[in-house]
């Protein structure tokens, strides 16, 4: 393996093992794992427990040829402090360490992220060395060179204050016919204390793990939430005036119209921050007072795209891993918009990958990128809409093809038809449990004779926190929270639940990350025969379930029972069924 120089690179196996943390045995494990499972081999060894993050970290360092520090055995340079501002050191994780006049050196706790030197480059006005150091202690480095972390928005917002930078509130109204003054939005969007502000409302919210993050102008103040596990948390917002100018910045990055603020606009950002890529999905809506702006959240490090990390039960999995060997026939996931439908069926079609099959998926938006995958992003605008895409995908010679969602009939007689053609076809229904799914393919047009002929499987989920690891509590269930689960107390025996009390790894909510639960319902034959007689729903439910079906209700009672969730999350996220 070369690096850009061309120079031969030591594989990362023999820099462990130069490094005395791992031997050629785990080396070999995780080589037969990687091949099997795919993945990067160095996340593979800490997954194993062989090495942690922060040697894997030193070891890429050394693979990369860049120079090792140890950050406890270095006095910091004050010169060299100051020439790099907190909010941009902060959310890339670089710490100065010295300056010797012509070159400034930085330490990084992710040699993967060298390209944000370049940044620091250009603020900096002078040369950039990065060396590696220990993640942990980068962390502490940060707070003994800035000290705490709560004065950065402050001091940013002095910046902001002390350069006379007010921009208009709201924005929209504030110019004639709602098109703003190109140069000053410009001057705004571009200034340096804007540009940290934006820096350091990213890193907040991706470090808590947000997937969606709100810019949002109202009449008397601007509001700053992100999403983080599906609850919406507020920020210390900047002042109102600021709202523009901030959005502004968010524009010039997602390659929008910045002088246009009358009509919704959609883009989207490539970034890194703390050496994590991160995909930001912009969309910005004009409102009463000043355009709304709502940026997507899409780090593929909080995702696994693992069927076996996506909540599936052993059993679930078979049946999903059978689907998935079908020759024709139509899966179905099902659920409401922010369940998890796309990361279960990116994480089918990725264990579904191989060179020796075609999978071609028609997306709104293409959300990630997956190898040896072909990806048709949908623009309705040029008439690429699901139906003419999928017409032109049948002509590609598929095996497996993803249509992002069966939103009319069209779409869902071509994908009929592409079964019926020997092809399997995923796609995703908005629906609150698997058996609606048929009544909604007969309301959107399509025969039940049609639906009893292609379709193969029904998977219904919904999203639940998980109990935060650090901070669980085991406790035994009232009689008032069994009747609550509409339980009695020799179905439950001697199982405990679990709550979480909170604590700093949680931002002390008691939930750390979400989990899925499923309701897979297989069609059989007696589940055609039902269709083909447009039997109602309840009828097909219950056949369902003497089938051997478990409800979303049941399927949340077994993560309760497994410690991994709360009752509440299970009583709010679902219902009893009939």
């Amino acid at each position: 393996m070369a690096d850009r120089f061309g120079t031969r690179k030591k594989m990362l196996g023999q820099v462990l093992k130069e490094m005395k943390l791992i031997h050629e045995g785990q080396v070999q494990e995780s080589l037969q794992i990687q091949k099997r499972e795919g993945g990067r081999i160095g996340q593979i060894l800490v997954r194993n427990g062989h090495i942690t993050e922060a040697q894997l970290m030193v070891a890429l360092g050394k693979q990369s040829g860049m120079e090792v520090v140890n950050l406890e055995q270095i006095e910091l340079q004050k010169e060299a402090i100051a020439m790099v501002d907190e909010a941009f050191a902060r959310p890339f994780g670089f710490v100065p360490v010295m300056y010797d006049g012509k070159t400034l050196t930085v330490a990084m706790g992710d040699p993967g992220n060298r390209n944000a030197l370049d940044d620091i480059r250009f603020t900096a006005n002078c040369e950039v060395k990065g060396v590696v150091a220990d993640p942990d202690h980068i962390e502490a480095a940060l707070a003994k060179a800035y000290g705490k972390e709560e004065n950065v928005m402050a001091t940013i917002l002095k910046e902001i204050e002390d350069g006379g930078i007010t921009g208009t509130p709201g924005g929209a109204r504030s110019k004639k016919k709602g098109v703003t003054d190109l140069e000053d939005a410009e001057e705004m969007a571009n200034s340096a204390p804007v540009r940290k502000l934006l820096n350091y409302i990213l890193y907040q919210a991706i470090r808590d793990r947000a997937s969606d993050i709100h810019l949002e102008p109202f009449e008397d103040e601007f509001k700053i939430r992100y999403r983080v596990d599906g609850v919406l948390y507020e920020l210390e917002a900047p002042p109102l005036h600021l709202s523009s100018a901030l959005i502004s910045r968010v524009k010039v990055m997602s390659g929008l119209d910045i002088s246009e603020n009358r009509v919704p606009q959609d883009g989207r950002i490539d970034l890194a921050i703390g050496g994590r890529p991160v995909d930001l999905r912009v969309s910005t809506l004009p409102t009463m007072f000043g355009e709304s702006c709502v940026m997507r959240v899409l780090d593929r490090s909080v995702v696994s795209l693992d069927m076996s990390q996506i909540g599936l039960r052993d059993n679930e999995q078979e049946r999903l891993g059978a689907l998935l060997k079908l020759p024709h026939g139509i899966i179905l996931v099902t659920g409401p918009t922010g369940s998890g439908k796309t990361t279960t069926l990116y994480s089918m079609l990725n264990d579904a990958n191989d060179p020796a099959i075609k999978i071609i998926t028609t997306e709104d938006p293409v959300e990630y990128d997956l190898e040896g995958i072909t990806q048709v992003q949908i623009n309705e605008e040029v008439g690429v809409t699901y139906a003419a895409c999928l017409r032109s995908i049948l002509r590609q010679d598929p095996d497996m093809i993803l249509v992002g969602e069966i939103r009319d009939k069209d779409t869902a007689q071509i994908s009929v038809e592409a079964s019926l053609t020997g092809h399997v076809v995923f796609s995703t229904l908005h629906t609150n449990d698997a058996p609606l799914a048929i009544t909604r393919l007969v309301d959107i047009g399509v025969e039940p004779f049609l639906i009893a002929a292609t379709l193969e499987a029904v998977v219904a989920q919904r999203l639940v926190r998980r109990i935060c690891s650090d901070c669980k509590v085991m406790y035994e269930p009232s009689i008032e929270i069994l009747r609550e689960l509409e339980l009695e107390p020799e179905q439950v025996g001697d199982k405990k639940f679990a709550y979480g009390k909170g604590c700093k790894n949680c931002n002390n909510t008691g939930y750390r990350g979400r989990m899925a639960i499923f309701e897979i319902m297989m069609v059989s034959n007696a589940v055609r025969e039902l269709i083909m007689d447009a039997a109602p729903t309840s009828q097909i439910r219950t056949v369902a379930r003497e089938e051997g079906m478990r409800g979303l209700r049941e399927s949340g009672l077994l993560a309760v029972y497994d410690g991994g969730t709360t009752v509440e999350e299970v009583l709010r996220e679902t219902m009893m069924t009939m």
